[in-house]
């Protein structure tokens, strides 16, 4: 659902999709009627459905500002737009990650919002949520959606066990999670499946529980990679896990979440650290009888605190009808419209009302254990480092892989994490 960088035709052909939906010049009609494209990356049924019908609501109540809903991908957004900036072509209102915006907002393509939105909308997200959003002294999008990572389980294998089921008020400690999942770990059943694919926001945020960090912005307000005991705790469990207890399956750490999901319904996993929204997939795919839970990830000196980069709205600089792009953005996450978002994509609304909504307090599907994690979500730890998509790429990502699989050693792993990775962020902090 995150977005990667795409092949060349693939961002071309993005591109002149976009051009179509996308009307120049502000999209102003003939008789004056003020057009405005928005670009969704909703994907999931649901969700899409959910955006359209909002978009459809809006065209009706406000006949002088219509919305042309325009279709994006998670897969290559960043390119997309940055081609769509560099070509004048931006949508009006942009739907991102709060973990893209920080090179678009700095390179001038995205609007400060400060006095664009109303003191309703501004007031009712937290502020943790406005700072994944914030860089430097402006904001640029509204973070609406966000996505913690749950334990997703096999009830009768918890259940037979007899282990003690943890709960939001007691979670499981790291070192104890460490301890289940190798007593539930027998024949033809490992204990959990870390789907590391993508290893490095899993570890970063994941490591905030522990008092992981990593980045380290200082007084000059330059960024230093920093690894401390805190960022070792959940790197070192999954290793353990993979390569001394035998409890985690090896054979996982090249997945991503969904590719884990026919092993989890076919009782090879007991356990899966997913998102949240992976619950419709579980929902729609499991086979008929398959019982299943949500439990919250493990806790440490940070407590249940992990980090999460939310879904954002913004609004382009170029585009020359700002406060009508900002009024459907409110329109859009009024708090009963932001429920019927964050259903639709499985998700929590950043909004307090809509997280108060009783739908999303129910313990079918688990969506009052995810509710309860809200509290503690926190900003990811580079969410606004410059750099960062570099380091996670070139250095990171590998780093990761070589470690979780037993290649290289914590000393190793550190090493290139922070030496290799101070040096390419010094090139973006000259």
């Amino acid at each position: 659902m995150r977005r990667r960088l795409p092949a060349l035709a693939a961002v071309t052909t993005a591109f002149v999709l976009l051009l179509a939906g996308c009307s120049g010049e502000g999209g102003d009609g003939a008789d004056g009627t003020v057009r405005l494209s928005f670009q969704s990356l909703a994907w999931q049924k649901e969700s899409v459905d959910a955006n359209k019908q909002l978009v459809r609501e809006w065209n009706a109540a406000h006949p002088n500002v219509q919305v042309d809903y325009v279709q994006g991908s998670w897969d290559n957004v960043h390119d997309q737009l940055l081609t769509s900036f560099e070509g004048g072509e931006a949508p009006d209102i942009i739907h991102d990650a709060s973990d893209d915006l920080a090179d678009f907002a700095y390179g001038g393509y995205l609007a400060d919002l400060r006095t664009l939105l109303p003191d309703r909308l501004t007031e009712d997200i937290p502020q943790a949520s406005w700072d994944t959003t914030t860089f430097g002294d402006g904001v640029y999008g509204v973070p609406f959606l966000q996505e913690p990572k749950v334990l997703i389980a096999n009830k009768k294998i918890l259940e037979s066990s007899g282990i003690r089921i943890p709960t939001p008020e007691k979670p499981w400690s790291w070192p104890e999670f460490r301890q289940i999942t190798e007593e539930l770990t027998e024949k033809g059943t490992y204990g959990v499946a870390w789907p590391l694919k993508e290893p490095v926001s899993v570890t970063l945020n994941l490591g905030l529980s522990a008092g992981g960090q990593l980045f380290h912005r200082g007084a000059d307000g330059k960024v230093t990679i920093r690894s401390g005991k805190g960022d070792r705790v959940m790197p070192g469990t999954v290793r353990d896990q993979v390569n001394s207890d035998r409890s985690a399956a090896r054979s996982a750490l090249g997945m991503g979440g969904s590719d884990t999901l026919p092993g989890f319904f076919g009782g090879k996993y007991a356990m899966v650290p997913l998102g949240f929204s992976y619950r419709q997939q579980v929902v729609e795919q499991a086979p008929e009888g398959f019982e299943w839970t949500v439990l919250p990830t493990p806790a440490g000196s940070g407590g249940l605190a992990q980090g999460v980069s939310p879904q954002t709205l913004s609004v382009a600089e170029e585009s020359p009808h700002k406060k009508e792009a900002a009024r459907f953005i409110d329109f859009l996450l009024r708090p009963p419209n932001m429920v019927r978002l964050a259903r639709g994509d499985w998700m929590l609304p950043t909004g307090t009302e809509a997280l108060a909504d009783p739908a999303l307090h129910t313990e079918e599907n688990g969506w009052a254990t995810g509710t309860a994690l809200a509290r503690s979500l926190r900003p990811a730890p580079a969410q606004s480092v410059r750099g960062y998509p570099e380091w996670k790429d070139k250095v990171a990502t590998p780093a990761l892989q070589e470690y979780y699989s037993g290649a290289i050693d914590t000393e190793e792993l550190r090493k290139r994490l922070v030496d290799d990775g101070n040096r390419v962020l010094a090139r973006y902090q000259r």
